[in-house]
């Protein structure tokens, strides 16, 4: 990969196809803002209202801890390698699956986020209508346009807007999640009532679909953590960061859901909200919330945009995915939401192993300098990871274990093996 020129560099100051440079990474408390900043996330709830009607509550907290574990392991990995490489996800493919086969990784991270921005910018449309009482679909699509600009703008401005919208939303929207998580409890006689709560039967869902469910909430965006880990001082504040983000955020997102949905029988708490009759504090929560998880989806397929098409700038590119997303959430991808988490689960986590194996391999060392001579594509590690999908689909269609476990560690353990019997570099000590 060639170096950008100096020029060229300062076009973009969040270096999406550059190396993060040491007077521009942030401390710890920064990146703890940001990544749970990003997994207070709405919609992780519609999947925790699944598992609450599907479980009781030991088996619930059960799912909900093996899936954030799994899920908070796995981005903590790849952050730390991102503050170790100062790299996007995107760029560190180039190293893995060569400068053309990386832009497999642009055009599957890249598109995977247009459609969760997608996901949110429609559920907003929805929900604000069902607030007001509309029932128009132009005022639908005008709440939509607006707030996806707004989202936009954010994601153009980049990392440091994020950190300032998430900074002020995220402790709100925490304190009133906890308050209608109480709420919700004093419906059902507190823990005890909660726990005697049973299944519904016709909800059942096997464990391993369950832990599925829990990891593909998250697991495209985590896959892109060193998006905002390369910002980091140390790979020790990283790795702590995506922990308190991904296991710690994330499972309580799920968890919000799973009591809304056992107590109110609705696993959005904006809609828990709107039924307790505080609207004002239910869109607050909406868009308070909506507005700093869908800029880091925006900015994320930007940085894939400027990878893919080899641009020092992500701002077009953010600006063109959110026109896209705006219109799949028009024609209502929200309503597909189900089995978009499926596929994610599936397909998403083999790429990140891949990465993670090939850099435990052959660049723990020298941290993916520039300037470095890549070939075009990295047939073995493309290989492997297409084998790790096809084990993670099978293992989900015939219920062999965990299939975004299996992909993880399939992918892994063959990309490390392979580079180890062939290294084209110094192995790590």
């Amino acid at each position: 990969m060639s170096a950008a020129p100096e020029t060229e560099a300062v076009i973009d100051r969040d270096y999406p196809v550059t190396p993060v440079p040491q007077h521009a990474r942030k401390g710890f408390f920064s990146l703890m803002v940001v990544l749970l900043g990003f997994t207070i996330f709405t919609p992780t709830m519609l999947a925790g209202a699944a598992l609450g009607q599907s479980f009781a509550l030991n088996d619930l907290l059960l799912v909900i801890l093996l899936g954030s574990a799994v899920l908070g392991a796995y981005v903590a990995i790849l952050g730390w390698i991102g503050a170790r490489t100062g790299l996007t996800t995107v760029v560190m493919a180039r190293y893995t699956l060569g400068t053309r086969g990386s832009k497999l990784a642009s055009i599957l991270l890249g598109g995977t986020q247009i459609g969760w921005y997608g996901v949110v910018i429609g559920t907003i449309g929805e929900l604000t209508a069902q607030a007001f009482g509309w029932e128009s679909f132009a005022a639908k699509a005008a709440v939509m346009v607006v707030v996806s600009a707004l989202m936009c703008a954010t994601a153009v401005y980049g990392y440091r807007g994020m950190y300032w919208v998430s900074l002020i939303s995220t402790p709100l929207i925490l304190i009133l999640a906890f308050w209608v998580m109480f709420r919700s409890l004093d419906e059902v006689g507190g823990w005890v009532g909660l726990a005697a709560v049973q299944p519904d039967a016709s909800m059942s869902m096997p464990i391993a679909v369950a832990v599925t469910t829990v990891v593909g909430t998250f697991v495209s965006a985590g896959t892109q953590a060193p998006n905002w880990t390369r910002f980091g001082r140390t790979g020790r504040q990283a790795v702590l960061a995506c922990v308190i983000g991904f296991l710690i955020g994330n499972g309580l997102m799920i968890f919000f859901g799973a009591v809304g949905a056992i107590t109110f029988g609705e696993g959005d708490f904006v809609l828990v909200l709107f039924n307790l009759g505080l609207v004002g504090w239910g869109l607050f929560l909406l868009f308070g919330n909506l507005w700093k998880s869908n800029a880091d989806a925006a900015y994320s397929f930007g940085v894939a945009g400027a990878e893919l098409f080899e641009k020092p700038s992500k701002t077009r590119f953010v600006i063109i995915g959110s026109i896209i997303g705006t219109v799949l959430a028009l024609f209502g991808v929200n309503e597909h939401l189900p089995q978009y988490l499926g596929l994610l689960g599936t397909f998403i986590p083999p790429l990140g192993g891949v990465i993670i194996g090939d850099y435990l391999a052959r660049w723990r060392r020298t941290q993916m300098p520039e300037g470095e001579a890549l070939p075009r594509a990295n047939w073995v590690n493309l290989g492997v990871y297409a084998i790790s999908c096809a084990l993670a689909w099978f293992a989900g269609e015939f219920g062999i274990g965990i299939p975004p476990i299996i992909g993880v560690v399939a992918a892994l353990v063959l990309s490390f093996a392979l580079a180890r019997l062939s290294p084209r570099r110094p192995l790590a000590g």
